[in-house]
């Protein structure tokens, strides 16, 4: 069986700071989805962006490294917004009760709605009123 793979880039401006993850978070990879984030809030970001538009599976444990990094944010007084989950994230966060975490909800058709932030914030990328 082939490892899974998640690419993490991040791209910093002033206190600000985009983190995309693309490919597959679950047991093997979670550690460094936390890592990542946690670096980010430890290098003086103040706002964490994480777009998972090219995430194409995350399970529990992705959640969990999700629900320590904003954990780290409301500590550090920070904050962490998850853009673009993929299915089952959504389905994850519904089925847990982490509904607490969630911004906003869009419905995306006739199926699941889809999440698009976490901790709070404004869908990305942000609107420039």
């Amino acid at each position: 069986m082939p490892l899974p793979q998640l690419n993490v880039h991040r791209h910093d401006q002033a206190t600000r700071s985009r983190v995309t993850l693309s490919g597959e978070i679950d047991r093997a990879t979670a550690p460094l989805v936390l890592t990542a984030l946690a670096a980010c809030l430890g290098d003086g970001i103040r706002t964490a962006d994480v777009d998972l538009a090219a995430v194409i599976f995350c399970d529990v444990s992705g959640l969990n490294a999700f629900l320590a990094a904003s954990a780290l944010a409301t500590e550090g007084g920070a904050t962490l917004r998850l853009h673009h989950p993929p299915p089952i994230l959504t389905r994850i966060i519904e089925i847990t009760g982490s509904g607490f975490l969630l911004h906003e909800i869009h419905a995306v058709g006739p199926g699941p709605a889809r999440v698009s932030a976490v901790a709070g914030g404004t869908p990305w990328p942000p609107r420039a009123d």
